[in-house]
């Protein structure tokens, strides 16, 4: 596995991949290894995107996680640069309870690029995160996409 890590407004960002393939972006962390093509180009896309100059990102991910994760998984990165859904439309939509969507989120190894910050509790609370500083980094990543105002 090689890591490559970055220096972000978010904090430490290292990102990992195993064949080619992004598997894991987490707080902290260090560099291993060579950076590879697959990381270079996800820093890149990640530094874009905190500029507000990407909305979507076009990189090869392998996320681990059960058959239950991966459709919530696709379901939040269907979820537009901007918006939010919350945990009961994806459960309703997946004929999951919300707390099965949170758990999905939570499990997310992908955070930022599967857009689970983008899930939000349906009283209009955020919800948990579970990258940097937890519901803080929730709210100015939405914050940095116009999705949230305060």
């Amino acid at each position: 596995m090689r890591r490559l890590s970055l220096e972000t407004q978010f904090g430490r960002l290292t990102i990992s991949e195993e064949e080619g393939k992004i598997v894991a972006l987490d707080w902290g962390g260090r560099a291993m290894g060579k950076p590879s093509p697959a990381l270079l180009e996800a820093k890149t896309q990640l530094l874009e995107y905190f500029a507000r100059r990407r909305k979507r990102f076009d990189l090869p991910l392998a996320p681990q996680g059960s058959p239950t994760e991966h459709r919530v998984w696709e379901l939040m990165a269907a979820i537009p640069y901007g918006q939010t859904r919350t945990y009961g439309e994806l459960g309703k939509e997946m004929g999951l309870a919300p707390r099965a969507v949170g758990r999905a989120c939570g499990s997310n190894p992908l955070p930022i690029f599967i857009p689970c910050h983008r899930v939000v509790a349906s009283d209009g609370k955020l919800g948990g995160y579970s990258g940097g500083e937890g519901a803080e980094t929730k709210r100015r990543l939405l914050q940095l996409e116009h999705a949230l105002l305060l």
